[in-house]
């Protein structure tokens, strides 16, 4: 636990089964973790790296945490596991993903926990909810705001809001 409630930004995917209530199941769990406080639009992306897979819904939201970046960690994957996520193989098809992206202003690269992500500069489907909740939020990785980012990445093929 922290002295005092950290700001935190967490991804969440899915591809597989209620996309939707999927992702609303996993707002819902991540009220056991953190308070949230902003959720961006929905968006739909075809899949990167293994292409030969559904489309993914993703996502983000914003809130405060008073757990530890390891204990945020340990909570989000014990919540994946708990609304069906199973291991498959790397970039594969998945019930719920959820990701730390931002923990405060925390730079922090180990071996299990990389904050922030090391790869939100290279997901249109991350830039664009980011940029929906915190378009000014500063990235200590990049040096650069949300909206800066989105900016340089550009338009992603198949990423659209999604209406449901």
């Amino acid at each position: 636990m922290t002295d005092k409630p950290i700001d935190v930004f967490v991804a969440l995917g899915t591809n597989m089964g209620e996309r939707a209530e999927n992702l609303e199941t996993g707002i819902e769990r991540l009220g056991e973790l953190m308070t949230v406080t902003g959720r961006s639009r929905l968006y739909q992306s075809a899949p990167m790296y293994v292409t030969d897979q559904p489309a993914f819904l993703n996502m983000a939201v914003r809130g405060t945490t008073a757990l530890t970046p390891e204990e945020f960690l340990d909570g989000l994957k014990r919540l994946e596991h708990e609304i069906g996520r199973r291991p498959t193989f790397r970039n594969g098809p998945r019930v719920i993903d959820l990701d730390i992206l931002y923990y405060g202003d925390l730079l922090m690269d180990t071996e299990r926990l990389n904050i922030p992500h090391p790869r939100i500069a290279e997901r249109g489907f991350v830039l664009e909810p980011l940029r929906d909740l915190a378009p000014e939020w500063h990235d200590v990785r990049m040096g650069k705001t949300i909206a800066q980012m989105a900016d340089d990445y550009g338009p992603e093929d198949g990423l659209e809001v999604f209406e449901g």
